[in-house]
């Protein structure tokens, strides 16, 4: 039961992190929208809502209804890969600055980001989305959340990054837009 408790914990502090993110996009969409950034691919935007949030319902839901047997190498390896999304996430973050939203925006005329870990990937933060996607719920043995989650985040995937690809394509030097 204390194990998951701390889940449960844990899980709250990922939601909690989530709303923080939020609040950065918003304040960062306004930004890049004053500057006369474009919004594109809307349409794959509330699926994506829906399917975090399922993330975080349904690995708390199915660890409280199974009540599996978590072995600790298990645990304490999944959580360490919880850690290292949530900090390459925010290396996307700071290194995009006010260019990250949780939209796709592109602000014309703003160089390309090639900082952080922008350096070596495209889309760096999907390389987090995926590992938290995977290792969130199988810090608690939530085998079923974390392959229904990748199944269908792969399928976002595909769209999201298309929609980006697409915005980034339509700048003279693919710079500027607002990349997860």
């Amino acid at each position: 039961m204390t194990s998951l408790l701390a889940f449960t914990v844990l899980v709250a502090l990922v939601g909690l992190e989530r709303v923080a993110e939020l609040v950065v996009s918003v304040r960062n969409a306004a930004w890049s929208k004053e500057r006369g950034g474009v919004e594109s691919g809307q349409g794959h935007f509330p699926f994506m809502v829906v399917l975090h949030t399922g993330l975080l319902v349904g690995a708390l839901a199915e660890a409280w209804v199974r009540r599996p047997d978590v072995p600790s190498v298990l645990a304490w390896s999944m959580l360490a890969l919880v850690v290292a999304s949530q900090a390459l996430r925010w290396w996307c973050i700071a290194s995009l600055g006010r260019r990250w939203n949780t939209r796709v925006i592109v602000v014309p005329g703003l160089p390309p980001e090639t900082t952080g870990p922008y350096r070596f990937l495209r889309h760096p933060n999907y390389v987090a989305v995926v590992a938290e996607g995977i290792a969130l719920p199988l810090v608690h043995a939530a085998w079923t959340t974390a392959v229904v989650f990748t199944v269908l985040n792969a399928g976002l995937l595909v769209v999201r990054i298309r929609a980006e690809e697409a915005a980034l394509a339509t700048l003279p030097t693919t710079a500027g837009a607002a990349r997860a």
